[in-house]
């Protein structure tokens, strides 16, 4: 465990979300797909009306982790959250700063009352699929997971998905 602090994105922060964002695209082998500006960032997530919002992790000032989520509505539990992106950079994984990225995420769906949080992970991020795996729909065994603590103590259902690609 590293010593580091979780808060809120702010505008100012954009640049380093789109940092994040690009090197998540180079991580999942897709380092062209990132169409998106900083511009619409801003636009789109410190507008009149945000659509995403996100966490970020910082050691020593430096910001090292987020967590992107937006909003959504699912018409058999209501209010969700969508956790589309968890990314934390190369030298920081391992060290507890994605598990507090997504602690501060479901806090967050628990704060708002939401009924769900959502997660997809790609089958073979290994790093992901740790974090993932120790949720209760993830898992393949009987044992008490950290996910069913977490979905106990917060008391939201949530759902990860498995993605395979080609």
């Amino acid at each position: 465990m590293i010593n580091h602090n979780i808060r809120k994105a702010i505008k100012e922060d954009v640049s380093d979300i789109f940092r994040l964002l690009i090197e998540l695209a180079v991580f999942e082998k897709e380092p062209d797909s990132v169409k998106i500006t900083e511009e619409e960032l801003i636009k789109d997530g410190f507008g009149d009306k945000p659509r995403y919002e996100c966490f970020l992790a910082e050691v020593e000032n430096e910001i090292v982790g987020l967590a992107f989520f937006t909003e959504r509505y699912s018409t058999w539990v209501g209010d969700t959250l969508h956790l589309e992106d968890l990314i934390v950079t190369q030298k920081y994984r391992g060290k507890g700063v994605g598990l507090s990225l997504y602690k501060a995420f479901l806090n967050e769906a628990k704060n708002r009352g939401a009924n769900r949080v959502e997660w997809s992970v790609l089958d073979w991020n290994k790093s992901a699929l740790r974090l993932s795996e120790q949720q209760p729909t993830c898992t393949f065994d009987k044992q008490a997971t950290l996910g069913e603590v977490l979905q106990n103590r917060f008391k939201i259902e949530i759902k990860c998905y498995r993605i395979g690609v080609p």
